[in-house]
C-alpha cells in the first residue's frame, strides 16, 4: 500500500518562507515523477510543482522562481520549498506520484496572512 505524508506547513507572513516535507512508503519512490498540488478553499487543485526521477522540474506560472521542488531518494521523500510566500499560496498542500496516481496524503494547510 503506498502511503503519503505530508508536513510542514503552517501560519506565515506575506514574504515568508517555509519547506514542505512529503514521505513517502510501500513504492519504489526513486522511479517516480512526483508532483505537490494544492487545493485552497473555493478553487480547483493546482498542479504546483513536479520533478522527475532524473531531476527534471517543472512549476506554475504562479510559484515561479519563488518554490523549489527537490528530492532526496535516500529518504523516500520531496520538498517544496516555498520562498516569498503570498496570501493566494494559502491552500492544502498535497503530494502525488504521478505513476501510480490514485494515492493522496492528508494534506499540509499553508496560511499566508497578516
Amino acid at each position: 500500500q503506498v502511503q503519503l505524508v505530508e508536513s510542514g506547513g503552517g501560519l506565515v507572513q506575506p514574504g515568508g518562507s517555509l519547506r514542505l516535507s512529503c514521505a513517502a512508503s510501500g513504492t519504489m519512490f526513486r522511479i517516480y515523477t512526483m508532483d505537490w498540488y494544492r487545493q485552497a478553499p473555493g478553487m480547483q487543485r493546482e498542479l504546483v510543482a513536479t520533478i522527475t526521477s532524473g531531476g527534471s522540474t517543472n512549476y506554475a506560472d504562479s510559484v515561479k522562481g519563488r518554490f523549489t521542488i527537490s528530492r532526496d531518494n535516500a529518504k523516500n521523500t520531496v520538498y517544496l520549498q516555498m520562498n516569498n510566500l503570498k496570501p493566494e499560496d494559502t491552500a492544502v498542500y498535497r503530494c502525488h506520484i504521478r505513476e501510480v496516481g490514485d494515492y493522496w496524503g492528508q494534506g499540509t494547510q499553508v496560511t499566508v496572512s497578516s
